[in-house]
């Protein structure tokens, strides 16, 4: 069993969070002519916090949202770059695509929006940020209500909504 988290390793979390977002701004100008881009927002380290031996928080650039955790140093020593890797969290499982950032090292993401037009200011996205780290670190969580049988029209699609979807901006519902 590994210590509770606590303030010195929460200010390692925050400052590991703000080196990785420090890697986002230096790629910056080369995203800046693709089709994904918004140029209302920049880059953000939003709640970093330790859990267990890593750290845990979002990342907002102007081309994607990612819930990353960044392992503990030597932890990630035999994980694959591409490799996908299923972490527990507080609100459920949720898969997380191992990365390695030159300059950085090994970071596991899990996307949240991508691209990232539907979001008018950089207020709204990380706001947006803070609520999605808030869900999956709260084990009380669910994104699956109880719908009440009469509030849904006669004839009109159920539409299954879980905590995968619905952390990874998949709430559009899609028809054949």
């Amino acid at each position: 069993m590994t210590a509770e988290p606590g303030p010195d390793r929460d200010a390692s979390a925050r400052a590991a969070g703000e080196a990785l977002a420090a890697r986002y701004r230096e790629a910056e100008p080369a995203m800046r002519d693709l089709p994904v881009y918004n140029p209302a927002l920049s880059v953000a380290a939003i709640g970093f916090r330790a859990t267990d031996d890593d750290a845990i928080g979002v990342v907002v650039t102007p081309w994607f949202m990612n819930l990353v955790r960044i392992p503990a140093p030597g932890s990630a020593a035999d994980a694959q770059h591409g490799a996908v890797v299923s972490r527990a969290l507080p609100a459920g499982v949720l898969d997380f695509t191992i990365g390695l950032l030159d300059g950085f090292g090994p970071v596991e993401s899990c996307s949240l929006f991508s691209p990232m037009f539907g979001f008018a200011d950089q207020q709204a996205a990380e706001t947006t940020a803070r609520a999605a780290l808030a869900a999956v670190l709260d084990p009380n969580f669910t994104a699956d209500p109880k719908p009440e049988p009469a509030a849904r029209q006669p004839g009109a699609p159920a539409v299954a909504l879980d905590r995968r979807r619905f952390l990874r901006g998949a709430l559009s519902e899609s028809r054949p």
